[in-house]
């Protein structure tokens, strides 16, 4: 059983940093993709950004490229989503996933394992 839990979200303003992690219990994610997506209130769940399992590949959604970078640390938490220059409408719920496939994929429906979500919100 694979259990992920986020943390490292929270209040930040315009212009803004956070740094969100991921942890996993269960067994080692280490050649898993794993990715972040986020749902804000109304609105369906999003892809943010993605991973492959050997750390080599990334991908995210145009909205954040150049303000956003996912990482990896097998040996510690298994993934990181580094967040810059935040703006109003990157507040959200942010989940992390996880999928037994090396390949990334930008589909929620690609990932089998999720967590519970850490709350960002973005004031101006």
């Amino acid at each position: 059983q694979v259990q992920l839990v986020e943390s490292g979200g929270g209040l930040v303003q315009t212009g803004g940093s956070l740094r969100l992690s991921c942890a996993a219990s269960g067994r080692t994610l280490s050649g898993w993709a794993m990715a972040w997506f986020r749902q804000a209130p109304g609105k369906e769940r999003e892809f943010v950004a993605a991973i492959d399992g050997g750390g080599h590949k990334t991908y995210s959604t145009d909205s954040v490229k150049g303000r956003f970078t996912i990482s990896r640390d097998n040996a510690k938490n298994p993934i990181y989503l580094q967040m810059n220059s935040l703006k109003p409408e990157d507040t959200a719920v942010y989940y992390c996933a996880a999928r037994n496939w090396v390949v990334a994929g930008t589909s929620s429906s690609a990932y089998n394992y999720w967590g519970q979500g850490t709350q960002v919100t973005v004031s101006s």
